[in-house]
């Protein structure tokens, strides 16, 4: 194992590094505001609403993210149409191309956890904003959206992890992401071990970067274990009534 050459990679490899987040930060995003509704109308019972959302998720979830990343860089640019039409000059850049699929890829698995969270909000609190009035918006923006959030947050984070991990595809449409600069150099000098070690060695110092930060927002929109930690009591369920009194038979 060279170490020197380990050492001397980094700098290049963190330019690498940089175009992996850039990516990955406009796929989350992007990808969330598209699942949203996406969610939403495969919670619907009309047809029209849920059967397209459904084809969208299923080919999204039951295809290679590689595949999609060709048929949309690859595939698009065989027909006339589009290369006549005004998203040629984006569909021609590789960038945008990987965008594009990893936007769909991420926005088709984060639909079904923002409805799978949603489906577990209690129903008792939806009927209770019913009670009072509330319209459909309202009762989501309110109500629903605030809880899914909560529950779905644990399994979004690993979506993020594994969208980062996914994104070392873009090497394959000549971007120079941290995985085609580690590819790059090591065809130079020949030491593909040292270049992807080190390359491996970013991606999990950006996944512990990730993890900490989703700990931290789920630990800051969840109030009752704020408190928890807060109050040693309620740690310990002794500010439950029911609670210290079995504490006190024992």
């Amino acid at each position: 194992m060279n170490w020197q050459v380990m050492i001397d990679s980094v700098p290049r490899l963190l330019d690498g590094a940089l175009l992996t987040l850039e990516l990955v930060a406009l796929a989350a995003l992007a990808g969330f505001i598209l699942a949203l509704p996406v969610a939403l109308a495969r919670l619907r019972s009309h047809a029209v609403l849920w059967m397209p959302a459904y084809l969208f998720v299923f080919f999204f979830r039951g295809t290679p993210l590689l595949v999609q990343i060709f048929l949309i860089y690859y595939g698009l640019s065989q027909f006339p149409e589009v290369r006549a039409s005004t998203l040629w000059p984006i569909l021609r850049e590789p960038y945008w191309c990987a965008l594009i699929a990893f936007t769909l890829n991420t926005s088709a698995y984060t639909a079904e956890i923002m409805r799978g969270a949603i489906q577990a909000v209690p129903k008792g609190q939806i009927e209770a904003a019913m009670a009072t009035g509330m319209s459909r918006l309202t009762r989501l923006r309110r109500v629903v959206l605030p809880q899914a959030v909560r529950i779905g947050l644990p399994a979004y984070s690993n979506e993020v992890i594994l969208l980062v991990k996914a994104s070392s595809l873009a090497s394959t449409v000549t971007l120079m992401d941290l995985t085609g600069v580690a590819r790059t150099i090591s065809s130079v000098n020949y030491m593909p071990v040292e270049l992807l070690t080190t390359a491996a060695l970013i991606y999990l110092a950006i996944n512990f970067l990730i993890t900490r930060v989703f700990r931290l927002i789920e630990y800051l929109i969840s109030g009752e274990r704020r408190a928890a930690v807060n109050d040693p009591l309620m740690a310990a369920g002794l500010n439950d009534p029911e609670a210290l009194g079995k504490t006190e038979l024992k």
